[in-house]
């Protein structure tokens, strides 16, 4: 048994779906989630400066919370540095791109698959080569969806802009036909409703974060991390950005009160 608490981190909200998903899957295990929301969104910037803010914020979580394992719940990061932190650091690191894809490759149905994701996602190429690695008969179609991490955020989920941009951004995967539409971003989640509104009840809608949570578990069994089942576990949340609207617009996602949301600070150039 290993008491230490699981590290999770995010450009900002979205990997609380991935929180979400392991407080239901693994309640009893402890919790630190970093919302870098001082330097959100990740999905505009190059991928070697997001590198470098995963690498800082993972090492955070590594040497000041002693996690066991590093979730980076953040498509954007994993793409930029899973593969780098994987090598540098002594724990598991766990993405959320793989556990995804396989996801939406077991629900397509016609071989035509979407993907929607930040700018920075779609254009490293990540969801492309794993969906390779897999070697699935598939027809891949990729789509950038800038502003949709901006709508989030903001806490602007089902309003007239939002269905309108979705309407917008989405038009190139209706006219491809695709039959499962995997949510490359861990924000995306929280725009299901107007996503699915766009795409049509025959399209099914794929996040990675209940996988990404299968994919924990599987791993602390495996590597004999194991997990706690006798009590609640403790739950740290912490912000780059204004706690107050972390607090407010976190708890609303979330669905639980965070009321002891802490303030966390970067040097002003992360670790070379």
């Amino acid at each position: 048994m290993d008491d230490r608490p699981i590290g999770v981190f995010d450009s900002g909200f979205g990997g609380l779906t991935v929180v979400r998903a392991l407080l239901d899957l693994v309640p009893a295990e402890d919790l630190v989630y970093v919302g870098d929301t001082g330097r959100y969104p990740y999905g505009p910037r190059p991928l070697d400066q997001v590198r470098s803010y995963a690498r800082q914020i993972a090492r955070d979580l590594v040497d000041e919370h002693s996690v066991k394992m590093v979730v980076v719940a953040c498509n954007t990061a994993s793409a930029a540095a899973l593969d780098l932190l994987r090598f540098e650091l002594d724990v598991p690191v766990v993405g959320v791109i793989d556990p995804g894809v396989r996801a939406a490759l077991q629900a397509s149905r016609n071989g035509r698959l979407g993907v929607i994701g930040t700018v920075g996602t779609i254009s490293s190429g990540a969801y492309q080569r794993s969906v390779r690695a897999q070697r699935a008969p598939v027809t891949l179609v990729c789509a950038a969806c800038p502003g949709f991490v901006e709508l989030v955020e903001r806490g602007d989920t089902d309003s007239d802009q939002c269905l309108v941009l979705a309407e917008r951004l989405l038009s190139p995967l209706r006219s491809e036909q695709v039959d499962t539409l995997l949510l490359g971003c861990t924000h995306y989640p929280f725009l299901a409703r107007t996503i699915g509104d766009v795409m049509g009840r025959e399209v099914v809608l794929v996040s990675s974060a209940e996988e990404t949570a299968f994919e924990v578990l599987s791993i602390m069994s495996e590597t004999g991390l194991g997990h706690r089942t006798a009590a609640k576990g403790s739950h740290r949340f912490l912000s780059s950005g204004d706690v107050g609207w972390f607090r407010e617009l976190g708890s609303r996602l979330l669905g639980l009160e965070l009321d002891d949301v802490e303030r966390i600070s970067w040097d002003p150039a992360p670790h070379p």
